[in-house]
């Protein structure tokens, strides 16, 4: 039998391409340019798991096509390498985040290599390099020197606003900025130096600004809308609260517009425009101010629906709002404190989410400024603090969440609206349907007019304007810890400024600790006479995990240029990236910073292209299988022993000679008890089959307790706390557990190492395997029983060049059609579907293709040459390597895809089937080319068509060519 020795032949080829720089890409203007580009890993102490490349096998496939396809493929790897588990690690063993860092990318570059990637690892970079975060530094003080000019619809130098002001005051900058106030020409220039720079914050890209964080006192630093889930952090599940910082923050809100409208032109799913679409959350409508009732304050709202002024009933604040501690009455105080502390402390996602509406009334009253009549102020966490004005005028009859939360509290409902579909207390409700009622002048209009005339009214009476409003909010870019990029700025008479730009990078300073200091400081704050110029202070913040991953694909383009982010001849000549492959659960956060980076410095002219990313695609997950024993509480005996608890971690024996429990699992249920579970306990699968699902209870149990000195049995605990001592042998004791496909996790104790499977099968099957399981972009669960038929299907390719004495077989013959026309058609199909991402039906094709070479017996060199170089972006080691074999020196990815020829494919034969009188005779394999008559000469000439003709003369022959012949007797 031909010997496929995969682990031998891998390693070579491994080892060849990294000796020869195969896979080094040059900036090369005589070849088309390919940028195909996976989503910035982070390199976590765990290493990859077989989910992790499916992304990254899909891009190597596409990129090894693509060389083969004559283009110059740019296919760098790099690592987000800042980031909080290093940090935690960091405080708990007080090891350096660097060296934590350090071992996790050599495991997972070790991990990759192994997988026959064909990275440009000359290109490699991290995040947390200096040579790096020098440029993540400079484009902050980019940020920090600019503003968005309204005007222009760019954001310019802020020196161009500084001449604004200098001749025409704040009136003359239309400007993207909060700045509520004005000042004239004279008076900017006769402010000091400290009073422009303070302004001047008001309208800078990079600001410093007092803000609602999401709070995260365990981990000890501010966290972004996506790192928290349910209320607690996504890193550790700690509890996480709303709290006012003064904070970084980038105007990402200046380009809410391009963002949106940019989408558009974007190869990229409907569900991930969608959920960008959301997360800017553009809605048109007007501002309009309530007068509080016994207050000189103001409360100003932005509604998308000023037609239904005349139906607001009451006004509701977010908890986080500065005026319901001003306005709450001393009989309300007590319960609105309470429901303020409690409620600052709910994620916004659960705010959103949560159907069941809460609040509190504060005592205080607005005046309607259209009824005049007097409204509630309530206070609910259905209003955001942070999207619009942190206050909504409540109007039940037409809107679900007014409706539900005056529902709960009995509060006025006026119907403004009359038709079939506007009784929102029925499931035929539609909103902006029917006919204004009950609204004085806007009365009997369609709700698009009736808007914009209510809009004209609110301007006549001064009481608010058009406007149009985002759901997105600035970026906060300030984390309170030590292991991110150090902020760039220095404070001087407690105003913030950049550093020369020739004095980056400016490096983290050495302390002699991770977590706060003890006055409450980031950790950075440790650091000993760390000034600039040793008088002024530093920024003590760091930037978010997302800063260097912004703009990382830039990088790439020009890795290792010391004097700028990168050339204008890198980045003329790579412009985008043509294929971005990753998980869609960076939509909403790395897409859109990415975005808003690249066009900010697209406004400067340091990129040629307004948006980074061409075509992306979001791999699907591949999920792991669990295995889950249930719990019940239901004790009934089986076999005369209870179901029983395994005691899980370990147990002490007390002088007594009576064990001691020190942690208890929870009861375990036999095969024949899984109806009555309660919950369920997963089972590491290392020790169940999976086939039967039987847990190896011998191998579990010593994993657990096999340090402790009890041997030769394993303990449990009936229901009425005795101890019973069972042996190994006990049949009674199999537990069954049930497989359950869900997220691959270290929790969930299924998760699958990539190394054990390349050990035992070798990374070319797996990458086959991870293509063969499903379309890229589904979900799809892991099941090692089944990668056996990738595996066999490489050992066929190998014996197509090898016989059974290991003899290379190779011939020169000339190739029959037959093989030609089978060779083409798979030619045809794989590169359609590497251009459309359908890896899954390559392999099949492939698969096929084999098993017709092997029924022919084909071992020719016309044949198998072009079909390793089609196999090659899918099993690179196995080709190369039968490449060498034919006599080729070069590698396998430096040979021309093959051609497909249609001429191949055209049939000159077919097999007619012969009826006689509706049935078939008989099948005649004639050419295409004969005429009818030539046809049926050679029809009624065929020795079985005569026979089942009995000597009759036909009374009809009916022939359509390439179809059917019947005889007719």
């Amino acid at each position: 039998m031909a010997e496929y020795n995969f682990n031998d032949i891998e390693k070579k080829w491994q080892t060849y391409w990294k000796q020869n720089a195969t896979f080094k890409t040059s900036t090369s203007t005589d070849k088309p340019k390919f940028y195909s580009l996976d989503m910035f890993p982070y390199p976590s102490g765990a290493g990859l798991h077989v989910g992790h490349p499916l992304g990254y096998i899909a891009s190597d496939i596409v990129s090894r096509y693509k060389r083969n396809k004559g283009f110059n493929v740019l296919h760098p790897m790099g690592f987000d390498a800042f980031g909080l588990p290093a940090e935690q690690y960091a405080i708990q063993t007080g090891q350096h985040p660097a060296i934590t860092t350090e071992n996790n990318i050599s495991t997972y570059k070790k991990q990759l290599d192994n997988l026959g990637f064909s990275f440009d690892w000359d290109r490699e970079i991290r995040t947390c390099e200096a040579e790096y975060y020098k440029w993540t530094q400079w484009i902050f003080i980019q940020l920090f020197n600019s503003w968005y000019n309204n005007e222009s619809n760019k954001a310019e130098n802020i020196s161009t606003l500084v001449a604004v002001f200098e001749q025409k005051g704040s009136a003359g900058a239309n400007a993207h900025t909060d700045y509520e106030g004005s000042f004239t020409a004279s008076e900017w220039n006769a402010y000091s130096e400290e009073e422009k720079q303070a302004l001047l914050l008001n309208y800078r890209l990079a600001f410093l600004a007092e803000t609602s964080v999401n709070w995260c006192p365990a981990l000890g630093t501010v966290l972004a809308n996506e790192e928290v889930k349910d209320g607690v952090s996504e890193r550790g599940g700690y509890p996480v609260e709303k709290k006012k910082m003064q904070q970084w923050s980038l105007r990402i809100t200046a380009y809410a517009d391009r963002l949106l409208n940019d989408l558009e032109a974007l190869d990229w799913s409907d569900s991930v425009k969608e959920m960008q679409r959301n997360w800017i959350g553009k809605s048109v409508g007007s501002t309009l101010r309530f007068q509080l009732e016994k207050f000189d304050d103001i409360i100003e709202v932005f509604t998308t629906r000023p037609d239904t002024v005349f139906g607001v009933t009451f006004v509701t604040l977010a908890p986080e709002h500065p005026l319901v501690a001003k306005i709450t009455t001393d009989e309300q105080k007590e319960a609105v404190d309470k429901y303020v502390l409690w409620a600052k402390n709910r994620s916004e996602r659960d705010r959103i989410s949560d159907t069941e509406k809460t609040g509190e009334f504060t005592g205080a009253y607005v005046i309607n400024p259209f009824t005049k009549t007097l409204v509630p102020v309530w206070t609910s966490d259905y209003v955001l603090a942070g999207y619009g004005t942190g206050a909504v005028m409540a109007v039940p009859s037409s809107d679900v969440r007014d409706f539900e939360f005056a529902t709960k509290f009995n509060l006025p409902i006026i119907q403004v609206y009359e038709g079939e579909f506007s009784d929102i207390s029925k499931e035929n409700f539609e909103a902006k349907t029917g006919k204004v009622i009950n609204s004085e002048f806007l009365n009997g209009l369609e709700t698009k007019e009736a808007i914009h005339l209510a809009i004209q009214k609110i301007e006549e009476l001064g009481v608010g304007k058009g406007k149009v409003n985002f759901r997105i909010r600035d970026a906060i870019f300030s984390r309170q810890r030590y292991w991110g990029e150090p902020i760039p700025v220095y404070y001087k008479n407690n105003l913030p400024y950049v550093i020369e730009e020739s004095e980056l990078p400016l490096t983290l300073p050495e302390i002699d600790a991770y977590q706060p200091t003890e006055t409450g400081e980031p950790p950075l704050g440790r650091a000993k006479d760390w000034l600039y110029q040793n008088k002024y202070g530093y920024e003590l913040s760091t930037m978010p995990g997302w800063a260097g991953s912004s703009w990382y694909f830039l990088r790439y383009m020009d890795s290792k240029n010391d004097g700028s982010f990168v050339s204008k001849e890198a980045q003329n000549y790579w412009q985008e990236v043509d294929l971005y492959i990753g998980g869609a659960e960076h939509a909403t956060g790395h897409l859109l910073y990415s975005r808003f980076w690249n066009k900010f410095l697209f406004d400067l002219g340091l990129v040629s292209n307004i948006e980074p990313f061409k075509k992306l695609v979001n791999q699907g997950m591949i999920q792991g299988v669990s295995e889950i024993i249930y719990l019940i509480t239901d004790y009934t005996e089986i076999d005369g022993v209870a179901p029983l608890s395994i005691i899980k971690q370990y147990f002490n024996f007390e002088e007594n000679g009576n064990v001691r429990l020190v942690f208890l699992e929870k009861e375990f249920v036999t095969k024949n008890k899984l109806e009555k579970h309660t919950s369920t306990i997963h089972i590491p699968i290392e020790f169940v089959d999976s086939v039967s699902h039987n847990l190896n209870l011998k191998e579990y149990i010593n994993s657990e307790i096999g340090k402790t000195n009890i041997q030769g049995g394993y303990l449990f605990l009936n229901e009425n706390g005795y101890l019973f001592k069972g042996k190994f042998s006990d049949e009674s004791f199999t537990f069954y557990c049930s497989p359950l496909v869900e997220k691959m996790s270290k929790s969930k104790y299924n998760v699958v190492n990539p190394d054990n499977i390349v050990a035992k099968y070798g990374a070319d099957t797996l990458r086959m395997y991870e293509m063969f399981l499903g379309p890229l972009e589904q979900f799809k669960p892991w099941n090692t029983n089944s990668i056996d038929g990738v595996a066999r299907f490489l050992r066929r390719v190998w014996r197509l060049f090898y016989n059974d004495n290991n003899e290379f077989i190779v011939s020169e013959e000339a190739p029959s059609k037959e093989e030609l026309k089978h060779l083409h058609k798979t030619i045809k199909k794989v590169e359609e579907d590497i251009e459309r991402l359908s890896f899954n039906t390559s392999v099949s094709t492939f698969m096929v293709l084999v098993n017709e070479l092997t029924n022919l017996k084909c071992s020719k060199r016309a044949i198998l040459e072009p079909f390793l170089v089609i196999l090659s972006p899918y099993a690179p080691h196995i080709t190369e390597e039968l490449w060498s074999k034919l006599g080729h020196t070069e590698s396998i990815s430096k040979a021309v895809f093959p051609a497909f020829n249609e001429e191949y494919l055209v049939e000159s034969d077919f097999e007619y089937p012969v009826s006689i009188n509706g049935k078939v005779r008989h099948k005649l394999n004639l050419p295409l080319s004969l005429s009818q008559e030539e046809i049926q000469k050679e029809a009624l000439s065929t020795e079985q068509v005569t026979k089942w003709m009995e000597g009759k003369t036909p009374k009809k022959v009916i022939i359509v060519p390439g179809k059917i012949i019947n005889i007719v007797i």
